[in-house]
């Protein structure tokens, strides 16, 4: 084992504490390793998925931050072409959230979620996603009596 020096804003590790006397942890650095591991699961997760991808990116970030809302806005409309809907919500006075729905070639997503994660502001960036449904299309056969309009 390596021993490692980390600093923490102290609600963070407030919040962290609470976490893990919780789910019955013994040790913060039991809890550290755990929580790691999970991030870098769900980072190669991402970075394994293939082909063509429907999701959602949720971001949370400090409205106050400067340019902030203008780069996240550029962004977007670098990705256009993946981005289907995208909806802005008031958190409290200093947080906002975009919800944006996507639906592409998975390279393109992952470069969108993570041009938002690097922005100085946003606190909170994670990317829901599935098959886009065209497999499913071609899984089913079609020959049966049921609408598909919506």
């Amino acid at each position: 084992m390596m021993r490692i020096s980390m600093s923490l804003p102290k609600k963070l590790l407030a919040e962290f504490d609470e976490v893990l006397k919780d789910r019955g942890y013994q040790s913060r650095s039991k809890g550290i390793r755990d929580a790691l591991s999970d991030y870098i699961l769900r980072y190669q997760w991402m970075n394994e998925m293939e082909g063509q991808r429907v999701g959602v990116i949720t971001i949370i970030y400090d409205h106050h931050f400067t340019g902030v809302m203008e780069s996240l806005a550029d962004i977007q409309h670098d990705y256009r072409k993946e981005i289907n809907a995208s909806m802005h919500i008031h958190m409290t006075h200093k947080y906002c959230m975009e919800v944006i729905v996507v639906n592409g070639e998975v390279t393109q997503i992952r470069d969108l979620t993570e041009r938002m994660m690097r922005l100085k502001g946003v606190e909170h960036v994670k990317l829901t996603s599935t098959a886009n449904g065209e497999s499913l299309d071609h899984d089913h056969d079609h020959d049966h009596d049921h609408d598909h309009s919506h």
